[in-house]
């Protein structure tokens, strides 16, 4: 009996490391506000009750490497084949393709935010972000919020954030505004910098000198060292631009990026 006992426990013990391999939901969303392991992976099997998040607004972010050693605990090995930088979990009911709400429940659902004390999910930041600074995903947080002191048209989900740097000093706690952050400078005025001009296959790279800052996305004047005129461009990353057709489809790739909408 003893045996058996302790054959049974090693079994429970080993579970988890034989779990094995698991491959991340294409669409991972929530229901019920608790992010579990089963939500985020396919093939969790005894894992896939895990809670490892709660979420209190639209969607919860988590860095790559924080979900792999979160799997890790309970057994599970992501390889993370596509190199994401982080994952978006959203409230399933708010997912692509989810059936868009009636009238009436629209109604309902906001009247809340109208009634004094009310309180509204909101994301806050989580700690003290000094001017400059650029907002990483653990730096901001839903928490509840009297619905009076909400402005409208806030972020609605974290990956609108995440990656824009703070305009001034912001304070752990304070409701995040649209007027907080901007798009992070990947170019400084008077940067020596690499712009390419790329036709028919056919690419030409000349180094000039950027007459002002910008973000990824935006248009700058650059003068050509080598001849002395100026040239548009746009910024494409930190010390690089490019110019001709290719100019166009960087303004739109970073127009339609999720942080967008606050820059």
């Amino acid at each position: 009996m003893r045996a058996l006992t302790l054959i049974a426990a090693l079994a429970l013990l080993a579970g988890p490391a034989l779990a094995g391999p698991v491959t991340l939901r294409v669409n991972p969303v929530d229901d019920d506000g608790r992010v579990t392991l089963g939500d985020i992976f396919e093939g969790a099997g005894a894992a896939s009750g895990v809670v490892v998040a709660s979420r209190a607004g639209p969607s919860v972010v988590f860095e790559a490497g924080q979900l792999q050693a979160l799997a890790a605990r309970s057994g599970l090995q992501w390889a993370n084949p596509q190199n994401l930088r982080r994952v978006v979990v959203r409230n399933a009911a708010l997912a692509p393709g989810a059936s868009a709400p009636t009238v009436a429940a629209t109604a309902v659902a906001a009247r809340p935010a109208l009634v004094a004390g009310a309180t509204v999910p909101v994301l806050t930041y989580a700690r003290n972000i000094a001017s400059g600074e650029v907002v990483q995903p653990e730096d901001v947080i839903w928490a509840d919020v009297q619905s009076h002191l909400v402005a409208a048209g806030g972020p609605s989900d974290a990956e609108q954030v995440i990656g824009l740097a703070a305009r001034r000093p912001l304070r752990a706690g304070t409701v995040v505004g649209t007027r907080d952050l901007v798009a992070q400078q990947v170019i400084a005025r008077n940067d020596t910098i690499e712009v390419a001009f790329v036709s028919g296959g056919v690419t030409l790279t000349v180094t000039g000198r950027a007459q002002r800052a910008a973000a990824v996305g935006e248009t700058l004047s650059v003068t050509n060292l080598a001849s002395g005129r100026t040239i548009e461009a746009v910024a494409s990353g930190p010390g690089r631009a490019v110019a001709g057709p290719q100019a166009r489809t960087a303004r739109d790739l970073a127009a339609h990026s999720p942080s967008s909408a606050l820059r």
